[in-house]
This record gives C-alpha cells, sequence and structure tokens, in this order.
C-alpha cells in the first residue's frame, strides 16, 4: 500500500546547491570532512556546510553517487550537497537519492553532468515524516551492522599481517637468533626458524619464485552458462588494501567472458595494480578477467599466499611491468619470477596454525557483510516506494 505517501518532486523535497572551490593542498589541515563526488577525499579547517547532510556526484564518473555526511563538512564542486531539507528526514533523503535513477536527466555532452534543474522535477512518492524517520533508522541500522563487519574483518586482516611481517619480511625470529637473542617464541618453534642469512638477504634455504608459491587459475566461463545469482565479482567490489571482498554483483548482470573462482581463491585486480586490490573469495563465483585468480601450491598454506602476494612490496613489483600505457595491466609471466621468501613446510604450518582461524573469521565475517548488504540493497527500494512497510521489513531482517 502507498496510500499514505505524498505526491511531490525531488525539488520540493530539498534544496540543492553546487559544491565549493578548495585547493588540492589545502585538503590536509583541520578536522572538518571534505567531500567530492565519492565521499570523503580529506579534512579541511572550516565548513561551509551545516550537518547533517546529503551530497550527489554531479559530474563524470561519479555522476549520481551519494554520500551522507552526519557533521559539518566542506563539499566540493564535484558534487551538489542539500542546502534545506524541507522538514524531511536528512538520512531518509540519502537512501530516496540510492534510489533514484538519475541516467535520464544527464545535461553534460562530453562527459555526464547533472543540472539541479534538471532534477528538480523528478516525480516521487514520500512518506509523512514519522515513517522516513523509522525507515532511515531500519536502514540505517543494517548499515551500522554491515561497518561493524567491516571494523572486525579489518581487525582480524592486521592480526594476521602482523604475524606475516615480524616472520617473513622482518624475519625478527631469524635476525634475534642470528644476533644471538631470545626470539620470543616457545622453544619448539624458535627451533624451526634458522640464525643465518644469505647474500640475498633473505635467510638461508628460503629464497624461490612467486611461482613457488601461487599458481594462476585461467578457467574462463560464459555468465550465461551460469546460474543468474551466481555471485559476481568486478574491480569495483574489491577494496583497496583490504582482504575482505566487498559487495557482489550477479551473473545475470554481466555479459562476455569472466574467469571462474571457488571459494577461499586470491583474487588479485591485474588492472592498474598499484590500486593494491587483492580479496580472498568468500564464495564461489565469476570474476572480470581483469582479475588474476590464484590458488597456492602444493604444499603452501592458503593463509601464506593471501599475505605473501597481497603487501606492499609484492603489489609493488607487480605494479613494476605492466602492458598497456592507459590502462596498465600486471602481467603474470613477470610476477611469477619475482623472488620470494619460502620457508621450510614446518614453519608454513607452524604459521597456519596461528592465522588460519583469523582468515577463516575474516571470511565468515565477510560472507555476513555481503548478506546484510544484500538484504539492505533488497528492502531499500520496497521500503521508500512503500511497496512494504516496517513490520514487513522487520521481519524479513529477522528471518536472514
Amino acid at each position: 500500500m502507498v496510500g499514505e505517501w505524498l505526491k511531490a518532486t525531488l525539488g520540493e523535497v530539498v534544496s540543492l546547491q553546487r559544491g565549493h572551490d578548495l585547493p588540492e593542498d589545502q585538503r590536509t589541515i583541520g578536522d572538518v570532512p571534505v567531500i567530492g563526488s565519492f565521499g570523503l577525499t580529506g579534512y579541511h579547517s572550516e565548513a561551509k556546510a551545516r550537518g547533517p547532510g546529503v551530497t550527489l556526484g554531479r559530474s563524470g564518473a561519479s555522476f549520481g553517487a551519494t554520500s551522507y555526511v552526519a557533521g559539518d563538512y566542506w563539499p566540493l564542486n564535484t558534487c551538489m550537497y542539500v542546502t534545506d531539507f524541507k522538514g524531511n528526514n536528512p538520512k531518509f533523503c540519502y537512501f530516496l537519492f540510492k534510489t533514484i535513477s538519475f541516467a535520464g536527466y544527464n545535461s553534460g555532452s562530453a562527459q555526464p553532468s547533472l543540472n539541479r534543474n534538471f532534477i528538480y522535477p523528478i516525480e516521487l512518492r514520500i512518506p509523512p515524516r514519522g515513517e522516513q524517520d523509522q525507515i532511515a533508522n531500519l536502514l540505517s541500522s543494517l548499515d551500522d551492522k554491515i561497518e561493524l563487519n567491516r571494523r572486525m574483518a579489518a581487525t582480524l586482516e592486521e592480526m594476521a599481517r602482523a604475524l606475516f611481517k615480524s616472520w617473513f619480511v622482518d624475519f625478527e625470529p631469524v635476525r634475534s637468533k642470528a644476533e644471538g637473542r631470545t626470539t620470543g617464541l616457545p622453544a619448539a618453534a624458535a627451533a624451526l626458524f634458522p640464525d643465518t642469512f644469505g647474500e640475498d638477504g633473505l635467510p638461508v634455504g628460503w629464497r624461490a619464485t612467486a611461482d613457488d608459491i601461487g599458481r594462476s587459475i585461467r578457467e574462463q566461463v560464459q555468465p550465461s552458462d551460469v546460474d543468474p545469482g551466481t555471485p559476481y565479482v568486478g574491480l569495483e567490489h574489491i577494496e583497496k588494501r583490504s582482504l575482505a571482498l566487498g559487495n557482489v554483483g550477479r551473473a545475470e548482470e554481466v555479459d562476455s567472458q569472466k574467469a571462474a573462482f571457488k571459494r577461499g581463491d586470491l583474487l588479485f585486480g591485474k588492472l592498474r595494480p598499484y590500486f593494491h586490490k587483492v580479496a580472498i573469495a568468500p564464495v564461489d563465483g565469476i570474476s572480470s578477467t581483469d582479475i588474476l585468480v590464484f590458488r597456492p601450491q602444493k604444499g603452501i598454506p592458503p593463509t601464506y599466499l593471501y599475505l605473501a602476494f597481497s603487501t606492499d612490496s609484492f603489489v609493488a613489483k607487480a605494479s613494476g611491468a605492466q602492458e598497456g600505457t592507459r590502462m596498465p595491466r600486471a602481467n603474470w609471466g613477470f610476477m611469477r619470477k619475482l623472488v620470494m621468501a619460502k620457508p621450510e613446510p614446518r614453519i608454513l604450518t607452524a604459521f597456519d596454525q596461528a592465522v588460519a582461524p583469523l582468515t577463516d573469521q575474516l571470511l565468515a565475517t565477510a560472507a555476513q557483510k555481503q548478506s546484510l548488504a544484500s538484504l539492505r540493497d533488497a528492502l531499500l527500494p520496497k521500503l521508500i516506494s512503500g511497496e512494504i512497510r516496517i513490520k514487513d521489513a522487520k521481519k524479513a531482517i529477522a528471518a536472514a
């Protein structure tokens, strides 16, 4: 039912204004958020808008991108921002913007551009303020749970990286033994590590190549040959410097040949590799061919592959030899020859026993995050339009 929903135009719901110029070199001072077309881009000492606020990307790739800001902020000229919510709930307006397809309101020529005069006439159905508040609170609670999962995954990853860095980047146990110091490890674990370095700077006996650590999987598939609901991963779904995968798409949303992957594979963004997009697949699915799919070589625990192939140094080296100029791509033929550390099996086993519980929990947390995001995305348009009401949405959340 939508009987209580009122007809209104976008211009009757909010007032918009173009953002303000701010030199790039001034975006690193102060604590006021600077909001650009895709959200936070820095901080400044001065606010140009009072919070809470909602911004709308107005040109190029950010066309129609929406952000919510809780406090005072500086909106950049790459976006428009709401100056008056006209009595409506600001968070509801944020969710409302996310349901509007702005593609048909392009006022640009060379590149897409939004003009407030073009979008003000968009016809909408708006619930009364009390219903707006309930919708905003319910959807915000899902966003809060998603963010909590993101932080949990980040903490788990940080713990795993700390141990990897200590053992296999800084070589602290080896260095301690070489200098006659205690390693801080139990005697049985400490005994596994060598006490000398080779001329290459690696512990003696640890020299190997990336090809000894992981193998590239090249299983191609057409989206039409798999279930339409099969998870799809593009570069846009992999967050920078995070092993926890972001949201995923569906096979029915894409065409052309893709790469197949299995749960537990490592997905490495090869297009512009310096963006550092490397994530663990929490489910089976298909991915863009701009993503390399890796599995560990025999005798290598997945945990070692994940962390070895996602260090800053490995990604930097992978970025050193790229195919293409405007859109550089990492080349596995080059990457596979990169020199890496490969400890003896008992050390790898000890490392895996310590880190596998962390990565398992990270995968579970990432999967829950994706489940919550899918639920939110399914409920969002139905709640905003009045297709379902709060009590029904709560039942759906409880069931999930």
